[in-house]
């Protein structure tokens, strides 16, 4: 199975574990490591998996696929899938798998996902979302805080909340050149926001041109957004309501809700919305609500025509309705997919996500088993379980010490501590994980543990900063 990695990451190690858990040797294409990394990173790949290539270059091309393609056919490998998590790569995953005979979305599919602009306005036309979307320039800026209603700004393309803030009368120009600056010395996430890869072309997104901003002309704002960026960001009607996510798995055009987590804490800052603790099965929505959104999710994937993959579907809700957030063609991040294995008391949503891809040509077993791990078009669920997780973002500064609290009122199926002690954080506009915990109980319970949980489970991880902020 040839699996793709972002600077050497994206979650390999898990990855690795769960394809070799099949009977399958790994393959593994990475673009280069961050410098802090290139010393080691490539070698841990190495140990790792069966076939290792890492690019010279930090993000991947339609040629580096093809090439290692090319490189496994002729060493005799033969390769049944590929499979990524990092959602900068989706398209190339989409490319190979379309290569390898494997259903799957196809590229534009996922560069369409990936436009939120054209998506909103999109779904909007069709009668499933009632807000709308414009391209941010000065003029539009200058619009929308003049009429002084709710709106969103957020890249067109982007990931992790980087740059995702409500527009308040007190936003500038000068706070999007500053995200924009963050993006471009980001070595990570610089190639989600500031390439858009040409679906035709082999050689995918290549440097990013010198722009008039770089030679200190003024944003040219006359095409609908600012050249001088490398990314472009968009106004969007804000949408009322309490957050929700589905985790969905689309086989032969037929979608399977697997979970709904409710966002039970979420965080609207300056530059970025944290996403603090999550919720499944959701406890503000009744049984019809649950179902309507599941129709709702279905109405949704079926306008856009996505009959293969799997969908991390955020979205809102009111008394209005349902409205989306974003379509994301990929598992979710945090602790969603063992979140999902919790509730399941067996397969993850990267499980079945994998089993999807093996099973696609011939998927009559898998869809049984799919199916009765699934909600029902009636909102309910056979799973008998619940889940709760937190996550910890971390604070500008140098963590001194952190760590696991152990005086908690349940115990965790699931801690993780992302940072160490020594470790620097800056400021940024995008959310710094520091650590994320699970929690499984008996959805009989769920009302009865959650009231002392949630409060708890604060202080679930505990970090003390060099120099602690009043």
């Amino acid at each position: 199975m040839l699996l793709l990695s972002h600077v050497g990451f994206s979650f390999m190690e898990d990855l690795v574990d769960t394809v070799r858990s099949r009977g399958l040797k790994t393959c593994v294409l990475s673009s280069m490591p961050e410098p802090k990394h290139q010393g080691s990173r490539p070698g841990t790949l190495a140990d790792l998996a069966d076939d290792v290539r890492v690019t010279a270059e930090h993000v991947l091309t339609p040629r580096d696929v093809e090439e290692y393609l090319d490189h496994l056919e002729a060493a005799g490998t033969s390769v049944s899938c590929c499979l990524t998590v990092w959602e900068g790569y989706r398209y190339l995953m989409a490319l190979a798998n379309a290569r390898l005979g494997v259903p799957d979305l196809d590229e534009k599919q996922v560069l369409e996902l990936r436009d939120k602009l054209t998506l909103r306005n999109r779904l909007a036309d069709a009668g499933l979302s009632r807000g709308r979307a414009s391209a941010l320039t000065p003029e539009t800026l200058a619009e929308r805080r003049r009429e002084g209603g709710r709106y969103f700004v957020k890249p067109v393309s982007g990931i992790a909340s980087f740059g995702t803030f409500p527009l308040t009368a007190d936003t500038t120009w000068a706070d999007l050149e500053r995200i924009a600056a963050e993006v471009r010395s980001d070595t990570v996430y610089a190639g989600v926001f500031t390439t858009t890869p040409d679906p035709g072309g082999p050689a995918g997104p290549g440097p990013r041109p010198e722009t008039a901003a770089d030679k200190g002309a003024e944003p040219d704002a006359s095409t609908g957004h600012d050249r001088g960026f490398g990314m472009e960001f968009l106004v969007e009607d804000y949408v009322p309501g309490r957050e929700f996510s589905f985790e969905v798995i689309v086989v032969d055009d037929e979608p399977h809700v697997v979970a709904v987590h409710e966002k039970c804490e979420v965080t609207e800052a300056a530059g970025t919305v944290l996403e603090n603790a999550c919720v499944s099965p959701p406890t503000s929505l009744s049984q019809e609500e649950i179902a309507a959104g599941i129709r709702w999710v279905a109405r949704v994937l079926d306008t856009l025509g996505l009959g293969w993959g799997c969908f991390h579907v955020e979205a809102r809700h009111a008394p209005s309705g349902w409205d989306l957030i974003e379509v994301n063609p990929r598992v979710a991040g945090s602790l969603i997919s063992p979140s999902v294995a919790a509730m399941t008391g067996g397969p993850s949503l990267l499980d079945l996500w994998l089993d999807s891809l093996l099973t696609a040509r011939r998927p009559t077993g898998f869809l049984k088993t799919l199916k009765e791990l699934s909600f029902s078009v009636d909102g309910t669920t056979r799973s008998g379980n619940a889940t709760f997780f937190r996550v910890f973002f971390a604070a500008p500064g140098t963590i001194r010490e952190v760590g696991l609290n152990d005086a908690l009122p349940l115990r965790p199926v699931v801690a993780q501590i992302l940072l160490n002690p020594g470790d620097t954080v800056g400021t940024s506009s995008r959310e710094v994980f520091l650590g994320q915990v699970l929690w499984s109980m008996d959805r009989a319970d769920q009302d009865a543990i959650l009231p002392g949980l949630l409060p708890a489970s604060e202080r679930a991880i505990e970090v003390v900063y060099e120099t602690e902020r009043g």
